[in-house]
């Protein structure tokens, strides 16, 4: 619980200090003075007075923050200062200082990104060992040990990029192409399929799977790499080396076996078969008992050897200093084109408000992503951040996007629009903003 709180909080801290940073930085370029520079909300833990008059504010609720402006609809603004109030500047420099917030979000996932880039991408191949009877891959001539290199025309280097792919595919109905490389070939092949409102109704949780493929992975020998001191392998006589031969007289055909007998038997009584130093020996292996996310599940404190990968296996992929930053403009946008895309198909009714998520299910992912590793955590950053771009500038009252609408307005009718209409209007946005907040809340209940 500490580590997803401590995440969330680095995550979240950094994407709202760039996303206000964005509205300050382009208020003060505007002239406007900029009264309070807030991140988060709340009671005050730390308040700075710059030379310029800006209180820059840490506050106790870390889930949003703001920039206060002079305005004269909100604050006694002196004949000297008008000049420098807000709603006193023309309307463009307006749109341009709401618009700066979003903005910064895209060009910080941009900078991630392209960190991502630069140190270099590392993943499995994306081969396949099998493909699932009545599936969409079955309509193609795919067989095991294919490598897919393109999903519809996205170019595929790991499982990560066929899922995002395969994710924009949700609710289509149409016919579709898949490239892919058969083993022992160099010469890439192509086959399509069919689908038809592909997922609608459905929980679009392991899309890879439902999309007929059988993701290969690598065969790990179960040879104890780790023992976890005072763990139930430990107290079963488990050494460094012992490779298992079977459990309760049933061969184990590699890691993977072994972790399921153990997760499936909490607190009963293992037989297991080892090898060590060419002889074989019996021990008695009592996994311990841990709920996990409701369930309760079997653990043994031991850690395995890694396998050892050839370079046929792995797609590495170098980037030089403009390289990575193409890559973070290609993977901003795409990200970008994926969760508009998204949004519409909730709206249509072919992507469920089931998949709304809210703090706490952000909180498990940022945990999740940070014990994965720095890349997969700075991954996860770069996507919050241009969901909260993209979230920020829908057109509803009370987000930039809202602000923007009756700029634009504003700028066609040269005469903004009536104070009576706006509050009407930030009202319904209240209300569907905290709809919305409520049907994500309620999903991270649902999924605990």
């Amino acid at each position: 619980m500490f580590e997803s709180a401590l995440s969330i909080i680095i995550a979240l801290g950094v994407l709202i200090t760039f996303h206000e940073f964005g509205h300050y930085y382009v208020a003060r370029l505007c002239g406007v003075k900029v009264l309070r520079f807030s991140v988060g909300f709340g009671k005050p833990i730390y308040k700075y007075t710059a030379k310029s008059g800006t209180e820059f504010v840490l506050a106790m609720i870390p889930l949003g923050g703001f920039v206060r402006m002079l305005d004269s609809r909100e604050d006694k603004v002196p004949e000297s200062l008008k000049h420098q109030a807000f709603d006193n500047k023309n309307v463009w420099q307006r749109i341009a200082v709401v618009f700066a917030g979003p903005l910064a979000n895209f060009i910080l996932a941009i900078i991630i990104y392209a960190l991502v880039a630069g140190m270099g991408l590392q993943a499995l191949a994306p081969k396949i060992s099998g493909v699932a009877q009545n599936s969409p891959l079955a309509q193609t001539q795919i067989e095991a040990g294919a490598e897919i290199t393109q999903v519809n025309g996205v170019p595929t280097h790991s499982w990560e990029d066929v899922n995002l792919a395969l994710a924009d595919l949700i609710g289509q109905t149409g016919r579709y192409s898949v490239r892919y490389l058969p083993a022992d070939s160099s010469i890439e092949e192509e086959g399509s399929f069919t689908l038809n409102r592909w997922l609608v109704g459905q929980e679009p949780n392991t899309l890879i799977t439902q999309f007929g493929a059988q993701p290969w992975r690598p065969m790990v020998v179960p040879t104890v790499a780790e023992v976890v001191p005072g763990g139930a392998a430990e107290q079963a006589g488990f050494k460094i080396g012992d490779t298992v031969l079977e459990i309760n007289e049933e061969s184990i055909s590699g890691w993977q076996s072994f972790v399921t007998w153990v997760q499936s038997n909490p607190a009963t009584a293992l037989q297991v078969l080892i090898e060590r130093d060419g002889q074989t020996q019996l021990l008695t292996l009592t996994p311990t008992a841990r709920e996990v996310e409701g369930a309760t599940t079997g653990f043994a404190g031991l850690g395995v050897a890694k396998p050892v990968l050839s370079e046929d296996d792995l797609r590495v992929r170098e980037f030089g200093f403009f390289g990575a930053a193409v890559y973070g403009v290609q993977q901003t946008w795409q990200m970008t084109s994926l969760t508009l895309s998204s949004i519409g198909k909730m709206l249509q009714g072919l992507i469920s408000l089931d998949n709304l998520s809210g703090p706490i299910t952000i909180a498990k992912v940022a945990s999740a992503s940070a014990d994965s590793g720095v890349q997969s955590f700075l991954k996860f950053m770069a996507y919050l951040s241009v969901s909260l771009g993209v979230l920020n500038l829908l057109p509803i009252p009370m987000l930039d996007g809202g602000h923007l609408l009756f700029f634009g307005i504003e700028a066609v009718r040269r005469k903004p629009v009536s104070e009576r209409v706006q509050g009407f209007a930030y009202r319904i946005g209240a209300s569907l903003l905290f709809a919305m907040m409520a049907v994500a809340l309620f999903n991270d209940i649902a999924r605990l």
